[in-house]
């Protein structure tokens, strides 16, 4: 067996790099299985490192089993090393448009992501959060061996308690539980909320884990068109007396996928009515901490005997190292801890130390304003290119992750994301946010993604390109 010398890169561990092109190679076919590899003094003087970074590499790719070894003989290629090949997984998913263009909104696919649901890596404070990370893994605080507290870290509620009082709900620390992200949250509500065949009330557009997520539940979905004024109240009305949905899953501040927040009139008049026709809310409050100048929460404004409140750090400050959490009315706040537990869905510790450290010691919130400013700014951006290429933003920009636009005359948005991944670009048109398949024209843009002059340049060409179609079948 032939191994070449690697061309090693500074800042990243040679070990990481050793390991990276032998598994490269080894799962290409390079390396043919059962095949032995030169001994370690080869080995050391084809790379140029020491033994002891050479034995650490080849230990990672054992455990990899990648590698096996036999004392006295060498090392070998592992005989089931070979991976079978992505595509064979891939064709077992849904296939369907809907399911192939939303799996790369929760991947890393492509350079270009308009699309997408979170903020770039360069937007966060990662070194905040890798100096919180070393401080929360050298302390004697961190418990290795044991599990999380079912409730969740007490100084992470502690704080999490002030920052709530902050924004003007106040409630005990009980009230708090954690959770290891949203969804998550959610789902565990739902199986304390709500009964199959119950009736769940959401926006369209939304968030299209929502009716994901309902449907494993079996309850029956009906919607409410989220408009620029919050909704027809009249049909809202008509809509709860006729269905009574026991629950309304929404998102008050910064919704998803549209931007939109409630005004105090509009929070007052949902409020009311839900309240007259017995309609539990479960407020999702995830993006609130990206707007400039948040208006009271509807949990705030009704109390938790109306509203169930839940929020978390996925979009603000990381989308690997999450934490979320439930402010719920005290008994739903006990069974959704018992549940945690009963179910094994304690939150890890480290992540909630981390997040509490952040809180603590103010790195969270001066990140926080520095990217809320920064959104907005690349939000004027944005606005002004999306314009002039013919779109139309019927919400206006408010602050946030997204824009909510009508594209051109003609253009359907699913076909648009079709050809945008075929050159690496994810849009993420409205049908897959539930809505209505008849007015296929609208898009999300998350603004920092779109901030970005190749983001421009690849969407117009590819909005012309439609246009242009779309004349030319009409002629």
């Amino acid at each position: 067996m032939f191994v070449s010398a690697i061309a090693f890169v500074e800042g990243t561990p040679k070990v990481q790099q050793i390991v990276e092109a032998f598994s490269q190679a080894i799962e290409n076919g390079e390396w043919a299985p059962g095949s032995k590899l030169p001994s370690v003094r080869e080995l050391t003087q084809t790379l140029g490192v020491s033994k002891f970074t050479l034995n650490e590499a080849l230990d990672r790719l054992r455990g990899r089993n990648l590698l096996t070894s036999s004392q006295g003989r060498g090392y070998f290629v592992a005989a089931d090393s070979v991976r079978p090949a992505l595509a064979a997984w891939v064709e077992l998913l849904p296939q369907d448009l809907l399911s192939v263009l939303r799996r790369p909104l929760a991947t890393v696919y492509g350079d270009l992501r308009p699309g997408g649901g979170h903020l770039p890596e360069a937007w966060l404070d990662s070194e905040a959060i890798r100096q919180a990370m070393r401080s929360v893994v050298r302390a004697p605080s961190l418990r290795i061996a044991g599990m999380g507290t079912p409730a969740g870290l007490l100084p992470l509620r502690q704080a999490l308690q002030q920052k709530l009082h902050g924004e003007g709900l106040s409630v005990s620390v009980e009230q708090i539980i954690t959770t290891p992200n949203t969804v998550q949250g959610l789902d565990m509500l739902m199986r304390l909320l709500a009964r199959p065949g119950d009736t769940v009330l959401l926006d369209t557009p939304c968030y299209f884990n929502f009716h994901a997520n309902l449907a494993l539940h079996g309850v029956k979905v009906v919607t409410i068109q989220r408009r620029p004024d919050g909704f027809d109240f009249a049909a809202l009305e008509q809509l709860l007396a006729e269905h009574r949905p026991s629950l309304y899953l929404t998102t008050s501040v910064l919704q998803n996928p549209t931007g939109h927040t409630f005004s105090p009139g509009q929070a007052f008049r949902l409020l009311q009515l839900t309240q007259q026709y017995a309609c539990h809310i479960v407020e999702d409050d995830l993006y609130g901490d990206l707007h400039p100048n948040p208006p009271p929460r509807l949990a705030a404004l009704a109390g938790l005997d109306q509203v169930t409140y839940l929020s978390g750090f996925s979009k603000s400050l990381s989308a690997n190292a999450r934490v979320s959490f439930v402010v719920a009315a005290p008994q739903l706040a006990a069974n959704l801890t018992n549940m945690k537990l009963m179910s094994g869905g304690v939150t890890s510790e480290l992540f909630e130390q981390i997040v509490y450290r952040m809180l603590s010691e103010g790195s969270y919130a001066k990140h926080r304003k520095r990217m809320v400013q920064r959104l907005m700014e690349a939000g004027g951006r944005v606005e002004q290119w999306l314009k002039r290429c013919g779109c139309e933003l019927p919400m206006g920009y408010e602050g946030g992750m997204f824009i909510w636009a009508h594209l051109p005359p003609g253009v359907n948005g699913e076909q648009l994301a079709q050809e945008g991944l075929k050159q690496g670009m994810v849009l993420a048109p409205s049908t897959l946010f539930g809505y209505d398949a008849t007015h296929r024209d609208a898009m999300r843009f998350n603004v920092a993604h779109s901030d970005d002059p190749q983001v421009q340049q690849v969407f117009e060409a590819l909005s012309r390109s439609a246009t242009c179609r779309s004349e030319l079948a009409r002629e």
